[in-house]
């Protein structure tokens, strides 16, 4: 985080908002006897979600209500597909309005250069046929299974067809995620990008994979041995991954500079959007033969342990395809190996984001076992076929004894994997004493934001207001932020450290000693932030 952005959040957190608050009201510890703010707003939620009519009221409720965080999002399916269409014309790049997909071959041509069977995306205002078939093309928007076309065919099929736009529009599309979320009382959110890796996988390539297999547990060469891996890292740091680091680093750094821009941050004309904190989570792509994968992983591992814009590290791409699949255990020892090197470096991983039948039953017996206990993941995205995995009560607890939040996304789930209320394990977790945390995914591609995602929870799952309160304070209790938490046992939130105990929680003027300790933890500044705004919203209920 710039400094700029720290000295900031500091500010917003603890001075400014003195000015928009009403003095604080004392409150008793939450999840005891709710305090009388907290109870007018469980009367109202249940009063908006009587309303069963239509889902509208509960809906306007949501939106207003503070969420923290949203922990899983990748931003090129953040952004919805009209930005893309506006910036592919900016471009001046073509399109193929065969497949409705940009092509990227042509990218940067005069306009009315475009090659045969295509034409210059000046053409898209002019032609509403084609804005709609591309809206369509890069979203779940009038999707409708056919034979051989499923949800997860769509779904994953956007990336390719809106690929090809210029870097240079980043700024802007943290912009527009950063914008949907402040409308929506949220204040944080950890996005997944990939920074440029193009000189490291190259390297890797020309290194090649040691030739000597460790057998893992299942009896398939999933690890090399731990000296191989060394000499392989040292040749990869010395080769390409630490100069590829530092062009990551300015490439990302240089963004969040033009976002604070976009946004006026620290003007008097500051956008509402510039509240809303941003970090990264470096994102591998795993469908990909293991020296590359290696390779980049490395390369995610050094721009986290030497960024503070970025707070860990994830792997992305479906599960179900073939390399994801076949490699899956040799890049959970991967991980297990890097992270005895990089231990400070967070990580969380997509795992278990299958169905019955997308792949044989084995396939779905060991990933989030594996993500845990071999990869090291302190959470877990999607996670929807634990009750598939081997011993599945035995992980829970695990995973409930460990802590290990699992980011839960009901859209994604039930458009691209068909899994939805009765079969969806949100209950499992929430039984089981797993914590959860509601986030979008791509909230783009799906067209939805994360106040859809807590109305589905309330309406589908029965959550109530205080169940979605504790998914938002999951939210900041389980990012990556870093310090200390505000909450004195993980994942209990009766009570605050001692530098805060016996104060009003979120108060404007917390006393100097937990004052103090809010300056010395990010997280829990944030966290401080989050108690704040619960007591606006809720006091300000009829």
């Amino acid at each position: 985080m710039s400094v700029v952005r720290r000295s900031a959040l500091i500010t917003m957190c603890l001075c400014c908002i003195a000015a928009q608050s009403r003095p604080a009201l004392a409150q008793k510890p939450q999840g005891t006897v709710a305090a009388p703010n907290e109870a007018k707003a469980v009367r109202a939620f249940e009063n908006a979600r009587a309303n069963q009519a239509n889902g509208l009221a509960l809906e306007a409720f949501l939106r207003r209500m503070p969420k923290g965080a949203d922990l899983h999002m990748h931003l090129s399916g953040a952004v919805y597909a009209e930005t893309f269409i506006k910036d592919a014309v900016e471009d001046g790049i073509c399109i193929n309005p065969k497949t409705a997909s940009f092509v990227r071959e042509t990218a940067h041509t005069p306009t009315g250069s475009c090659g045969q069977g295509t034409v210059p995306a000046s053409n898209i205002f002019k032609d509403q046929k084609l804005y709609d078939s591309l809206v369509d093309s890069f979203s779940m928007r009038a999707f409708v299974p056919t034979p051989g076309v499923t949800g997860h065919d769509q779904f994953f099929a956007t990336f390719d067809r809106f690929g090809g736009l210029d870097k240079s529009h980043t700024a802007e599309w943290l912009d527009e995620v950063a914008s949907r979320a402040a409308v929506q009382n949220e204040q944080y959110l950890e996005i997944m990008v990939t920074p440029t890796f193009t000189e490291s996988a190259k390297l890797g390539y020309s290194l090649g994979w040691p030739s000597t297999p460790v057998p893992d547990v299942h009896g398939d060469i999933a690890g090399t041995a731990p000296q191989q891996l060394t000499e392989l890292r040292n040749k990869l740091l010395d080769g390409a991954v630490r100069a590829e680091a530092a062009v990551d680093r300015k490439e990302l750094d240089d963004t969040l500079a033009a976002r604070n821009r976009i946004e006026h941050c620290s003007q008097r004309d500051a956008k509402a959007a510039c509240a809303v904190s941003i970090r990264f989570i470096y994102q591998v792509i795993r469908a990909f033969p293991p020296q590359q994968v290696f390779a980049q992983t490395l390369l995610g591992f050094e721009v986290a342990s030497s960024d503070s814009n970025v707070v860990g590290l994830n792997f992305v791409q479906p599960e179900d395809y073939y390399m994801a699949m076949s490699e899956y255990s040799r890049q959970m020892h991967m991980l297990d190996y890097l992270h005895s090197a990089y231990p400070k470096v967070h990580i969380t991983l997509h795992a278990g984001e299958l169905a019955p039948g997308m792949v044989p039953p084995d396939g779905t017996s060991f990933h989030i076992r594996e993500a845990v206990d071999l990869g090291h993941a302190e959470r877990i995205g999607h996670g929807v076929d634990v009750m598939h995995e081997t011993e599945p009560k035995q992980l829970l607890r695990e995973m409930a004894d460990r802590h290990v939040m699992v980011e839960i996304n009901l859209t994604s789930n039930d458009v691209i994997l068909g899994v939805s209320a009765p079969w969806h394990p949100l209950p499992t977790y929430r039984a089981a004493g797993v914590p959860i945390a509601l986030s979008t995914d791509d909230e783009g591609v799906s067209r939805i934001d994360l106040t859809h995602e807590y109305t589905l929870a309330a309406m589908e799952f029965n959550l109530s207001y205080l169940d979605l309160k504790s998914s938002a304070r999951a939210s900041l209790e389980h990012s990556f932020l870093p310090g200390a938490s505000l909450w004195q046992q993980p994942d209990v939130y009766t009570r605050t450290v001692p530098a805060c105990a016996g104060h009003p929680l979120g108060a404007a003027n917390p006393t100097p000693r937990c004052l103090g300790f809010l300056q010395s933890s990010e997280k829990a500044a944030e966290q401080w932030q989050l108690e704040h705004r619960y007591e606006l919203f809720e006091s300000s209920l009829p």
